[in-house]
């Protein structure tokens, strides 16, 4: 495949790290964005010594300043984007959403970025007739089990699948990743048989040589999904079981 210009989100841990691993394997110049510089600068070196390839850029998705200096700087040293993977991403890791202080946080880094740094993209993209947007959602955006982080993935998914049919013969292809659990840092408290992020890097390098509407991995998850939607009730008990395997310990966390 021809290498592409690829800007990443949430680049500097977990599946973003595996990522950017496996692209940079498969010879893309990559664009990094984390909030965290001293980590995301360390993996570009790692990546791409000469540093002509890889382009670390310390990101707030969330600020639209920064995402506009991110798109800047990735087109400034290597034209074009031609693939954006949105795949920064949080949940409220300690306690219960409603608890929180500020829990609509979620919302702003799991839909909102990833909408606006389309609605940036999109407009060279279009006027080139090509561009590939992968969004990683979850199994959560199908079969919830978190009131807010399942809100954030199924308005994403909702996004995915609706942008896709949006942009049909555009020459822009829309792709939507959706993870069940992973070993990463938002999923460290939970105690449950985990892949590495590994899988997920691998599904969205392949997806940029074969494009996919929707992959769920792994896929196994893609029974509970199913299910959730053929038997809602058997769903619920499933769910109910993952939800306290991962939670219970939280009652004595408040």
């Amino acid at each position: 495949m021809t290498p592409q210009t690829v800007l990443l989100t949430g680049a500097s841990s977990g599946i973003g790290l595996a990522t950017a691993e496996a692209l940079a394997a498969r010879g893309h110049r990559l664009v990094l964005a984390a909030r965290r510089a001293e980590s995301l600068a360390a993996l570009a070196r790692r990546l791409d010594p000469s540093g002509s390839r890889v382009l670390a850029v310390p990101t707030d998705v969330t600020v639209d300043a920064e995402r506009r200096a991110l798109l800047a700087a990735a087109e400034a040293q290597f034209g074009p984007v031609d693939v954006l993977i949105n795949n920064a991403g949080v949940t409220v890791e300690r306690g219960w959403w409603w608890d929180d202080p500020d829990p609509l946080r979620v919302l702003r880094v799991n839909l909102e970025a990833p909408i606006e740094l389309t609605r940036l993209v999109l407009p060279a993209m279009r006027a080139r007739g090509r561009g590939h947007i992968v969004n990683i959602g979850s199994v959560a955006g199908r079969a919830a089990t978190n009131g807010m982080y399942s809100a954030s993935k199924f308005g994403l998914r909702g996004f995915s699948l609706g942008l896709r049919r949006e942009l049909r013969g555009s020459g822009v292809t829309v792709s939507l990743i959706a993870p069940g659990f992973v070993r990463s840092e938002m999923t460290a408290s939970a105690r449950l048989p985990m892949p590495g992020p590994e899988i997920v890097a691998r599904a969205v390098a392949d997806v940029l040589e074969h494009p996919r509407r929707e992959v769920i991995v792994p896929r196994v998850y893609a029974l509970l999904a199913a299910l959730d939607h053929f038997f809602p009730a058997l769903g619920d008990r499933i769910s109910g079981l993952l939800i306290r395997r991962r939670y219970d310990h939280r009652e004595g966390e408040q």
